[in-house]
C-alpha cells in the first residue's frame, strides 16, 4: 500500500549552521572520466547512522540499470570517497538524521551520498541529462547548498513522467526535497553562467537508499 500522497514529498531546511559547514568541501570535487564528468563534479559514499552517529561504510563503485538510466546505465561509475573530515562533521549529521526521520529508517539503514558541484559551462549545462526519470530507490533527497553566479537549475517534481511538473523550486542554502523515488519522477533545468568568462555552479547533495529487506 503506498504511503499517501503528502508523504510523497517533503520539503525541509538544514540549519545554517549544517550549511556553512558543509558547504567549503565543495571546492575540491575532482572531475572524472565518465560522460558528465567534466561539468559534474562529484564525490560518492556510503554511510549509516548507528546510535546516533555515522559509520563510513566500505566504499563500493555506482551503477544503475539501463531500464533507470538512459545516459549512464550499466556504465561502473568510480568516484572518490567524501573526505572523513566532511563525514564526521555535525552538518553531516543533522542533514542524514533529517533523511532518516522523514523516511522512518530504521538504524543502521545504509545511506547513499553523492556531493556534486555542477559548473556552468559555455552556453547551457544540463544538471540532469538523464530527463524525467527515477533513480531505483525507494528514497531520495536533493538538497542545494549554494548557488554562484548562476541561472536556471529549477528542481522538478512529477506525478508521473508524463505530466507537468507540480513543484518547481530553486533549492538553495540548504533546502532540502525529499520524495519516494519509487512513486513521483524529477528532473532539473539546466544551469547558465549569467556572467560570461566567470565560473558558476551549483552545489548539492544527493541522498539515497533502499529499505532493507527482512526475512517473514
Amino acid at each position: 500500500m503506498n504511503t499517501p500522497f503528502m508523504y510523497n514529498l517533503q520539503l525541509t531546511q538544514l540549519s545554517n549552521h549544517a550549511v556553512n559547514e558543509l558547504s567549503p568541501s565543495f571546492k575540491h570535487l575532482p572531475q572524472t572520466t565518465h560522460a558528465d564528468g567534466k561539468y559534474r563534479l562529484r564525490r560518492y559514499s556510503i554511510v549509516r547512522i548507528h546510535n546516533g552517529r555515522i559509520d563510513h561504510l566500505p566504499p563500493t563503485d555506482f551503477v544503475q540499470s539501463n531500464d533507470i538510466n538512459h545516459f549512464q546505465g550499466n556504465v561502473v561509475r568510480h568516484f572518490e570517497a567524501l573526505d572523513d573530515d566532511l563525514i564526521y562533521c555535525n552538518g553531516m549529521l543533522e542533514m542524514c538524521e533529517l533523511f532518516q526521520q522523514a523516511n522512518a529508517l530504521p538504524d543502521g539503514q545504509p545511506i547513499e551520498i553523492h556531493q556534486i558541484r555542477i559548473a556552468a559551462l559555455n552556453g547551457e549545462t544540463p544538471t540532469s541529462p538523464e530527463g524525467i526519470h527515477q533513480d531505483g530507490f525507494e528514497h531520495i533527497a536533493v538538497i542545494g547548498i549554494d548557488r554562484h553566479n548562476i541561472k536556471g537549475g529549477e528542481f522538478l517534481v512529477y506525478k508521473d513522467k508524463t505530466a507537468s511538473p507540480f513543484l518547481c523550486t530553486t533549492l538553495q542554502h540548504g533546502e532540502m526535497a525529499i520524495l519516494a523515488d519509487n512513486i513521483l519522477w524529477h528532473n532539473a533545468h539546466p544551469i547558465k553562467a549569467i556572467k560570461k568568462h566567470q565560473q558558476g555552479y551549483w552545489d548539492v547533495f544527493v541522498l539515497t537508499t533502499k529499505e532493507i529487506q527482512h526475512d517473514v
